[in-house]
């Protein structure tokens, strides 16, 4: 997994939309008084186990009132047409404070989407949820006030600002409000009075910096504060952007790192403490309130940043996540490619160039190209249905400039002639606080000026160069349409960056199903979604069973000319609409774990499951030499069983490595209990080759099978491992991509065959 590392990609300036702008349904529905109502009907007539979802975790002993949101399939109720999720991120800068042109809550295409996630909320000095200052009127969360009949305020409501708004248009369409905590920004600091403090964020919440331990009291000071920030404001979950807790080194923001990786050994324990307890707190709130609390988490679809999240153990508290299924590719190197294919084409430069796809390690990744949405979703669908995944799109762009060879700029490189001026945490400027020595790819040379709307600033106020920009922009470009625009969001329309120079072409890529714009003159490369790519997407996330889309940021969207008015494309919601239109007539989303199609044996056992052994470094994780450890809960004497599971595709594997399981040496990491002799107690094998797994490489899409693993317990004699009631195995295991706690497991023993009570 070396060559996974080949990104300070995901690690450094995964700028996700999130990073961005930190500044950062319909008339058919019921209200929410009537909803909440119906609700309250709906649940008396089940048990409350009967409306949750399939390996949600629940506390012993707590009454949750699970059918207040789900059905008893477990799926989520979200009104007439809406079968799957439509989940918009709203930001809190676009306000107007800045001079730039506003995008409120009355813009937001109410009609078409489930949820809104508020982009964001941090983390203060006392270790609670923080919007900053609610005694400052322009505080834009619950101080601020605009203009105009529907930006009105709701006088019942003791606050203003977004809040206000929001609430007001989410009750009257029957929309979830979702309160998203942290982002790129503001994970390990906060803005306090325009400037930045740095004072760890979620990374001194979950590990103590003192003693390195798990800072479980602050933990549950911030979920409680969390659960009564919802009831105070009227939100109806939280959402975690924690960026990232990950053990892989030099990830997330570079500014971070004096703080983040001293910690790196402990992050991803403490996101699973975390997980567990906001669980719990808003448990508790909703046993309180008779109403459902969500909580859902933004993660990264990198392979690289997901190795360090181990066997994302934290999946079983939420209730859904989002995949940032985008970023792929971007200026932190130097690889010119999509911002968010759908799938590999084989000829990804990035994977290309770790010899991935031919090299004397491509055997290992069986060829795969991991870059994709395809593969980030079927990694988290080794461990969740369907229905609790929701596949990010972007609606911006990413470009670069100065790009030389590819296709039309498509898998070509754009490399910054200076190295030493890369931003900090990319290329040759990896600053003192790196625990890398160096960085793997040199950094890119983003777009500037007129391709780069939407950009960042540095610490003295200079453009960040990214290529980003919205997608009505994007459209501008290409159609060489005005853009009055520009002065607002910060280009002086006399330099020459920022003047209308060559020609856009748009371009698609039918195997990877995305867009770009090719300046041939300018030699830029924009990265892009049109209607075709976008409705693409949707459509894999409605074949697939997913559980809807997520889109950053609903401001990126756009109308048309025609539409409004103005002779150039504008904020709008032509895309978001497009996914309404096809979701509505979609069928019910995926509610099982793992193979849909998996037989349930009639008879089960309480038998608890984990990957456990990775070592504290995450980049030591290579090959990822494990160990699945195995809990007897039950009567049964387990010794000499038979031991089958289901993996996901996107764990590469092929005749050519199916010896691999078993690792080159003993796993030594923390977790490992009563380890059964690797060389004589056990013997793995592949029961089932996913198809996959057949030929090298993955282009066009994983298959929609599964593999499965067997591993055979030794009955008797020397090396056997006693497994029986009440006792704890572990069996060590490899494998080279990561993967979450796999599902459909099976034991055989004395000829009888169980399935699991707790599938995950």
């Amino acid at each position: 997994m070396n060559k996974i590392k080949s990104k300070i990609i995901f690690t450094i300036i995964f700028c996700t939309a999130i990073s961005l702008f930190i500044v950062g349904n319909a008339s058919a529905q019921p209200s929410p008084d009537n909803t909440h109502q119906h609700r309250k009907d709906f649940s008396q007539k089940y048990t409350d186990d009967q409306c949750r979802p399939l390996g949600l975790f629940k506390e012993k002993g707590m009454n949750v009132p699970y059918c207040d949101v789900y059905d008893t399939n477990g799926r989520e109720k979200m009104g007439a047409n809406h079968p799957r999720r439509i989940i918009g991120y709203f930001t809190s800068g676009r306000n107007g404070l800045n001079g730039q042109p506003t995008y409120l809550a009355s813009d937001i295409p109410w009609h078409s989407i489930t949820h809104v996630n508020y982009a964001f909320a941090h983390i203060d000095a006392d270790h609670k949820v923080s919007i900053g200052d609610v005694s400052d009127p322009n505080n834009p969360a619950v101080g601020m006030t605009w203009k105009g009949d529907k930006n009105a305020m709701d006088p019942s409501l003791p606050y203003k600002g977004h809040f206000n708004l929001l609430y007001k248009y989410a009750k009257k369409n029957g929309v979830k409000l979702m309160l998203s905590i942290g982002g790129w920004a503001e994970t390990g600091s906060h803005l306090e009075k325009g400037k930045r403090v740095l004072d760890g964020g979620f990374f001194n919440l979950t590990v103590n910096p003192q003693t390195g331990e798990i800072n479980q009291d602050a933990i549950n000071t911030f979920a409680t504060s969390a659960a009564q920030f919802l009831k105070k404001y009227h939100f109806d979950g939280i959402d975690i952007d924690y960026e990232y807790p990950t053990s892989m080194s030099d990830a997330g923001n570079p500014v971070d790192w004096s703080i983040s990786n001293k910690q790196r050994g402990k992050l991803a324990a403490g996101y699973v403490a975390l997980m567990k307890a906001l669980r719990i707190a808003l448990d508790k709130e909703a046993i309180t309130d008779h109403h459902y609390y969500l909580l859902s988490v933004a993660a990264p679809g990198s392979g690289y940043l997901l190795r360090g999240f181990e066997a994302f153990q934290s999946l079983q508290y939420l209730d859904y996540v989002n995949i940032m299924s985008y970023d792929f590719h971007g200026a932190w190197n130097n690889f010119v490619a999509h911002n968010a294919a759908l799938y590999d084409t084989g000829k990804d430069p990035e994977i290309a160039a770790a010899k991935i796809y031919n090299g004397p390690d491509a055997k290992y990744y069986n060829g795969q190209g991991y870059l994709n949405i395809d593969w980030a979703y079927r990694y988290f669908r080794n461990a969740l249905a369907g229905g609790r995944i929701n596949i990010g799109l972007p609606l911006y762009t990413r470009g670069m400039q100065d790009v030389k060879g590819g296709n039309l700029g498509l898998g070509g490189l754009s490399t910054l002639a200076d190295q030493s001026k890369c931003y900090l945490g990319t290329g040759g400027n990896l600053g003192p606080d790196a625990l890398s020595p160096k960085a793997n790819a040199p950094c890119g040379h983003g777009a500037q000026g007129i391709d780069n709307l939407w950009f960042d600033a540095d610490k003295n106020g200079n453009e960040i160069f990214g290529g980003v920009n919205p997608l009505w922009h994007a459209n501008n470009l290409r159609d060489h349409l005005p853009m009055p625009y520009l002065t607002a969001f910060g280009h002086d329309p006399s330099k020459k960056e920022n003047t209308y120079t060559g020609h856009y072409q748009s371009y698609y890529d039918d195997v990877a199903q995305s867009a770009w714009l090719w300046n041939q003159e300018k030699g830029v490369f924009l990265s892009t979604e049109n209607t075709k790519s976008f409705s693409a997407k949707v459509q894999y996330a409605i074949d697939k069973g997913a559980g809807g889309v997520m889109l950053w940021e609903l401001a990126g969207d756009y109308s048309t000319p025609k539409q409004n008015g103005l002779g150039y494309y504008y904020f709008g919601n032509t895309l978001t609409d497009i996914a309404y239109e096809m979701i509505k007539n979609a069928p019910p989303y995926g509610v099982k774990a793992g193979d849909e199609n998996f037989p349930e044996q009639q008879n089960k056992l309480d038998v608890g499951v984990d990957l456990v052994g990775y070592l504290p470094k995450g980049d030591d994780n290579y090959p990822i030499q494990i160990a699945l450890k195995l809990t007897n809960n039950s009567n049964i004497d387990l010794t000499g069983a038979k031991i089958t599971f289901n993996v996901s595709p996107e764990v590469p594997m092929s005749t050519a490595i199916s010896d691999t399981l078993r690792p080159y040496a003993v796993p030594t990491g923390p977790g490992i209990v009563n380890l059964v002799d690797m060389y004589s107690g056990v013997t793995w094998s592949v029961v089932h080759l996913a198809k996959s797994g057949q030929a090298m490489g993955n282009v066009g899409g994983l298959s929609d099978d599964y593999h499965r693993f067997a591993a055979q317990l030794k009955g008797k004699g020397w090396g056997t491992a006693d497994w029986g009631p009440g006792k704890t195995i572990s069996i060590a295991l490899r494998i080279y991509m990561p993967m979450p706690v796999p599902t459909n497991f099976t034991f055989t023993v004395n000829d009888k065959t169980y399935g699991r009570t707790a599938e995950r």
